[in-house]
């Protein structure tokens, strides 16, 4: 039985926005601020992480009637793994100049918090095809932060965008966005760089949804007045 589009639209707003694995959570930290120093490494990182989402989700849900629950969480970490070394050599296959790039955050995905937090919160009690779209939606919430984050750290940092894009299309070359005699700011491609910029996006969250919680306040008590003025 297909569950109710509603609960789809809920499941895409969770793993998006309102239970954003990065924004709202703050898991996965160490990828993050490693790998965001250019917007190529961050979304291909976040790719992988999709893909390793999604099917670990989906090989839970289908196998999770017959996991003992004394044991889940090396059975959960062993699946993910597999699935890891699957990216990894595929990674390394076609897209070698990237996996030399990326290094040992590819097989980190294996311990990374959103993957084995989305397993044993979703998937290990929800239908396959629900806790897949799950994964994936919370992969595309990854995503779409680290590589914000990358982006806005590779524009302040050298200027450029896409930079490494022909690791992935051959013939393909960065955006130079800024001047050619642009110095750069090498403080936004180190790590406090990627620690402010991810506070000030945080704080954009937070200040975004303050403002839509008072918006819903405000009409909460104007239909509150309207009912009290009809009686």
């Amino acid at each position: 039985m297909s569950a109710p589009v509603n609960v789809y639209r809920e499941i895409t707003h969770n793993g998006l926005w309102k239970q954003n694995a990065i924004l709202a959570q703050l898991l996965g930290l160490c990828p993050l601020l490693a790998v965001s120093t250019s917007l190529v490494n961050a979304v291909s990182l976040g790719l992988a992480t999709i893909v390793v989402m999604g099917l670990s989700n989906f090989a839970v849900s289908a196998l999770r009637s017959f996991i003992p629950h004394e044991v889940r969480i090396p059975v959960f970490v062993l699946i993910i793994a597999a699935l890891v070394t699957v990216v990894d050599l595929a990674f390394n296959a076609f897209l070698h100049d990237l996996y030399l790039v990326l290094g040992i955050f590819i097989p980190l995905i294996v311990t990374n918090c959103i993957v084995l937090a989305r397993v044993e919160a979703f998937a290990a009690k929800n239908p396959a095809g629900l806790s897949a779209f799950d994964g994936v939606m919370m992969g595309i919430g990854f995503v779409w932060v680290i590589g914000l984050l990358g982006a806005i750290r590779e524009f302040i940092g050298q200027g450029t965008l896409f930079s490494g894009i022909e690791m992935i299309i051959p013939g393909a070359s960065a955006w130079q966005i800024l001047p050619d005699d642009y110095p750069g700011f090498l403080l936004a491609i180190l790590p406090p760089g990627a620690f402010f910029v991810l506070g000030l996006m945080i704080a954009g969250r937070n200040w975004i949804e303050h403002r839509a919680n008072e918006r819903a306040r405000a009409r909460m008590r104007v239909q509150q007045q309207s009912a009290a003025a009809a009686a």
